[in-house]
């Protein structure tokens, strides 16, 4: 079984090369390579959402909410999934008309902010793209473990190696050529899980319990919480944001982006229910928690290879957009500061995944390495949103960020009245949602953001 499995896998990992090797036949301009401009269809724009945006931390992370939180806390992630595709459905044709050129955040963000901002939203965008592929990297490797078929660091380094090929050779198109592939695969996948689970839970005609649940303020809670840490987080996904310019027109880019929060929403609900029916059938969902593969623990052998491919097109749906993202940032930053070359970025990729891949071999928690980042990305949302706002300046975007970076601290510090203990619960060490460092950072963002900003506009009137 492990050499059969491991031969799909390796098929798998290479149909995906042919796809994007294909897609990157004809060679294009920098800006072909980096936005793909202006060239996508509604349809191949939804499978790209949904592949780039799901990624195997969903057998993780929705059957823990579900499991621990219940239906509430569930449905308010389904909910923070899709949010970010619909910023892009409301706030994408916007940016587009304000620049039909553009290529990236930090672009949008130096045309309204300057250069300052430009460094510091390019620096969070870095950092929450690679800890976006650390989580990836580190959750496949942890599926592989609990399948017990394959070496985990052998599967995980052969996802990055492959999507590094073709996604540095072939840029945006490689990269959404790929998605195609991916995103059919990932729902015909999931169905066949779920049919799976369904026909085998039917089989067993064990009882079921009433679905776990917390008080209904903490799943509110809760669900606050994972609403605004995945829209925040979302925004500095460059991938998503190569994709606004991608589409051939602003129909298209609409009709994508809001078919791609629908099938989100659904995926998310679907998967997380999976982690209420495993504490329903009165199995213990494991320490550390991972009910879905608890829940699967017993079936049939080719049930976990359907896991493990499902895990691996997961993981190279979102790495291969996020690889490229990375290149594609790179070199709008270094063309505007010094210029470089594809070829360098390519390389600066290359190098940035190294230790990325060390780091994921530590096995650290999937949720609270997106937690970390989603709060960093927290503290500068609310003034990258506000720059549609006509009466924005740099210096209120700028100090915006920085209040949000100290908001995030305060709730801690008030509760224990110690900085340091609160900057410690800043960092999510129980790897649990909480909502007073995203509370804080959001809350402290928007009031400087907006005070300044509407401050300046009132002394210019009184002139």
């Amino acid at each position: 079984m492990d050499l059969a499995l491991a031969a799909l896998l390796i098929g798998t990992l290479m149909s995906f090369v042919w796809i994007g090797l294909r897609a990157a036949a004809d060679k294009g301009t920098l800006d072909d390579y980096i936005t793909a401009r202006n060239s996508q269809s509604a349809l191949t724009l939804t499978l790209s959402f949904v592949a780039s945006g799901l990624g195997a931390w969903i057998l993780f992370v929705p059957p823990e909410i579900g499991a621990f939180v219940g239906p509430v806390g569930l449905a308010g992630y389904a909910f923070a999934a899709a949010l970010p595709f619909l910023v892009l459905f409301w706030f994408g044709p916007a940016i587009r008309q304000r620049m039909p050129e553009g290529r990236s955040l930090a672009e949008y963000a130096e045309q309204r902010f300057g250069p300052l901002m430009r460094y510091w939203l390019t620096g969070l965008s870095l950092l929450y793209m690679l800890c976006f592929i650390t989580a990836e990297l580190t959750a496949l490797s942890a599926i592989a473990g609990l399948t017990g078929k394959l070496p985990g660091h052998w599967v995980m380094g052969g996802v990055m190696v492959t999507t590094l090929f073709y996604t540095s050779w072939g840029g945006l198109r490689a990269s959404m050529a790929t998605d195609r592939l991916q995103g059919w695969l990932i729902l015909g996948l999931i169905l066949a899980v779920c049919i799976s689970i369904a026909w085998t839970t039917q089989e067993l005609h064990t009882p079921l319990s009433a679905p776990p649940s917390i008080p209904l303020l903490s799943g509110i809670g809760v669900a606050l919480t994972l609403v605004i840490a995945v829209t925040a987080a979302n925004l500095f996904h460059q991938g998503y944001w190569q994709r606004i310019w991608s589409a051939k027109d602003n129909r298209a880019l609409k009709t994508g982006s809001l078919w791609a929060a629908i099938i989100t929403m659904i995926i998310i609900a679907v998967v997380g229910s999976l982690g209420m029916l495993t504490v329903m059938l009165g199995k213990n969902p494991g320490q550390p928690p991972a009910p879905f593969f608890v829940l699967i623990g017993n079936t049939s052998p080719w049930l976990a290879a359907i896991v493990m491919v499902l895990a691996t097109a997961l993981v190279a749906s979102s790495v291969d957009s996020l690889q490229n993202a990375l290149a594609s940032l790179l070199v709008t930053f270094q063309h505007q500061v010094g210029g470089t070359s594809i070829r360098q970025a390519r390389w600066l990729t290359v190098l940035l995944m190294i230790p990325v891949f060390f780091i994921a071999l530590e096995g650290f928690s999937v949720l609270r390495i997106f937690l970390v980042a989603d709060l960093l990305c927290a503290t500068a949302f609310i003034p990258v949103l506000f720059g549609l706002w006509k009466k924005m300046t740099p210096l209120s975007a700028i100090a915006g960020s920085i209040a949000g970076l100290l908001g995030a601290v305060v709730p801690g510090w008030i509760e224990t009245g110690d900085w340091t203990a609160g900057l410690l619960l800043a960092s999510f060490p129980n790897s649990t949602p909480t909502l007073g460092p995203f509370a804080g950072a959001i809350l402290a963002s928007a009031v400087t953001t907006f005070v300044l900003a509407y401050g300046s506009t009132s002394s210019e009137r009184g002139q």
